[in-house]
């Protein structure tokens, strides 16, 4: 025993100067009420506004609260106007800083009826996998491209930005493989590089792990393309937990140098388009890694497990976030 002890008192300490520098900050996009809830049985309009302005009182500066797509083939989303009427209605009696309020639309039908609303932002999606985007929006992704433009030039009109989250961007649950080269050539169709012309651009571009198959190996590998596509672009990533890497790829991204990510309250989420597709990345789990790393996000950690256990009540279940409250 003490030739071990002494053994182990000659070992000089660990450096950790090989740790990679990660950023100051982050900002963090909770979809929850949108992405989260859409994957649940319905919830009352008035509980789903309530959920989004508990998460803006936690210090959430940006929410994805709505979904303006069909409510026949979304019943889950039903009420998307009176959720944004309701959370603008808190946010005008809060004292905290106005949060950018997001919805997904799939179509110009869907952008009109969300700018109507007055929604800040909106985010549309178009996949890297054909056969996913066919089944998720039923076009092909030319078609997905156009649809884009013209979203695009109405929301710039209105002075509203447009995010477009490329889903499927680290692997399909159809084709084989999505090449990161394909990839960075749809993120520069959508952003309209080259075209001459800010009208029908993306003002931001975010890459989804819709399947959780991603590893920091390809987070690393479809970031390199997307920088050489699009040389100072700053993605963001909308991460899923299907194998539970969604962490790990996030702490890559970080020290790759993204500062912008999509979450989930209770890791909520999933695809009905890709089969044993995992929740989100959990806000409360990736604010509490973030708080323990010295990297700040504005979101306090007390308030979101409160947010979390208003989710827990919503939809009548345990969440899968590791991190939780009393």
């Amino acid at each position: 025993m003490r030739q071990s002890r002494a053994l182990l008192d000659s070992v000089p300490p660990v450096s950790r100067s090989h740790l990679p520098t990660l950023p100051g900050r982050v900002t963090i996009r909770e979809v929850g009420p949108r992405d989260g809830l859409q994957a649940e049985q319905p919830v009352h309009p008035e509980q789903r506004a309530e959920l989004a302005a508990a998460l803006v009182d936690a210090g959430v500066t940006r929410i994805e609260a709505a979904s303006f797509v069909s409510p026949t083939a979304v019943p889950s989303m039903a009420g998307a106007a009176e959720v944004i009427a309701r959370l603008r209605d808190h946010l005008a009696r809060s004292s905290r800083p106005q949060p950018r309020v997001t919805a997904l639309v799939p179509n110009v039908r869907g952008a009109e009826d969300a700018l109507a609303a007055g929604v800040d932002e909106l985010t549309v999606t178009v996949a890297a996998s054909p056969t996913y985007n066919e089944r998720n929006v039923r076009r092909s992704i030319d078609d997905s491209v156009l649809e884009i433009a013209r979203v695009a030039e109405l929301a710039h009109r209105q002075g509203v930005a447009v995010d477009v989250v490329i889903s499927c961007a680290f692997g399909s649950p159809y084709e084989a493989a999505i090449r990161p080269e394909f990839v960075a050539d749809l993120a520069s169709r959508v952003a309209g590089d080259g075209a001459g012309s800010d009208a029908g651009r993306a003002d931001a571009i975010t890459l989804a792990d819709t399947t959780g198959v991603a590893t920091p190996a390809v987070i690393d590998t479809v970031l390199s393309n997307l920088d050489r596509a699009l040389p100072g672009v700053d993605p963001g990533l909308h991460l899923h937990e299907t194998r539970g890497t969604a962490l790990a790829n996030a702490y890559a991204a970080l020290a790759l140098g993204v500062t912008r990510f999509d979450t989930s309250v209770g890791g909520l989420g999933g695809s009905p388009f890709a089969e044993g597709a995992g929740g989100n990345l959990a806000t409360e789990d990736f604010v509490a890694f973030l708080d323990a790393s010295g990297v700040e996000t504005g979101i306090e950690l007390d308030r979101l497990l409160g947010a979390a256990r208003m989710t827990r009540q919503l939809v009548g279940h345990e969440l899968s976030s590791k991190v939780r409250g009393p």
